[in-house]
């Protein structure tokens, strides 16, 4: 159990952390720096805070483990701030959707006073904010743990402990293996889903009153906050380049054979696609 978990600017997924922590005993005491100042004086009155404090740097005085729960681009500047208060060997990670720059830069910002092991939960949803979260979230979902060669030992395996005490499947990988993976399996799946939507946009928009549920089921995620994804895409962009080309040349080969009417290469497309599909389970 941790003396102190400091979560810094909690939306859905630190709202999450904060819960779940509380629920399955993970933490003795939480504390927590939020933003917004609305958004402070709300989480104060929570069953699963116990402190809600005025700057990152207050928060980050006495924790044992801080979870930086920013967007991408805002998580760096925050460690940097608070790197002089934190206690000697106290760890820091994080839940940002991109890894290779942010972990190498917040291993330097902190030296050898404390540790930083980057972390990646796929828990997300189209949904933002605190009040989104819940003490379930991370059950049985993969937690990317993303360690340098240089980082501790000792500080990877207590926050992979971490994320799996709140009930997540913990993955070790290296940070820019994680940025190559994630730009398919999640980045890609967002562009796909808001292009979509975009084209039917420019279609008719008043189809959508049609729509059964596997349009719905689709382009559930093209309901994200923009202003969040644009952040993640710039981090990874040329991992999400690579990706959109592989996924146009799909695209490509399907329109080829739908123009030569090669009914056999579009069965076999789809089929593969379903074999992958199944391979999900449940």
């Amino acid at each position: 159990m941790l003396d102190q978990l400091t979560i810094l600017a909690p939306g859905l997924l630190g709202g999450s952390v904060a819960r779940a922590a509380r629920a399955r005993g993970v933490a003795r005491r939480i504390v927590i720096w939020a933003r917004r100042r609305e958004a402070a004086k709300s989480i104060a009155g929570q069953p699963w805070c116990d402190a809600v404090v005025d700057s990152p740097e207050e928060a980050a005085e006495g924790a044992s483990l801080v979870v930086v729960a920013a967007p991408v681009d805002a998580i760096v500047p925050l460690i940097r701030r608070i790197a002089p208060r934190l206690s000697a060997g106290s760890l820091v990670t994080d839940v940002g959707s991109v890894k290779g720059r942010i972990t190498r830069e917040a291993h330097a910002v902190l030296g050898t006073n404390a540790h930083f092991v980057g972390a990646h939960p796929m828990a997300g949803s189209e949904r933002t904010g605190w009040e989104s979260g819940s003490a379930t979230l991370f059950e049985g979902r993969t937690c990317f743990v993303t360690p340098l060669p240089e980082t501790d030992a000792g500080a990877v395996g207590a926050v992979s402990r971490f994320w799996s005490g709140l009930g997540a499947i913990v993955a070790t990988v290296d940070p820019d293996q994680h940025d190559q993976i994630v730009a398919h399996i999640s980045h890609l799946p967002q562009l796909a889903a808001s292009a979509l939507c975009s084209v039917l946009a420019g279609a008719q928009p008043a189809w959508r009153r049609y729509a059964g549920g596997g349009l719905r089921d689709t382009t559930r995620i093209a309901g994200s906050d923009p202003k969040l994804w644009r952040t993640i895409l710039e981090e990874n962009r040329d991992e999400v380049r690579r990706a959109l080309r592989r996924y146009q040349d799909e695209l490509h080969a399907f329109d080829a054979a739908l123009a030569r009417k090669d009914w056999d290469e579009v069965t076999a497309r789809l089929a593969r696609a379903k074999d992958y599909r199944d391979g999900f389970g449940a």
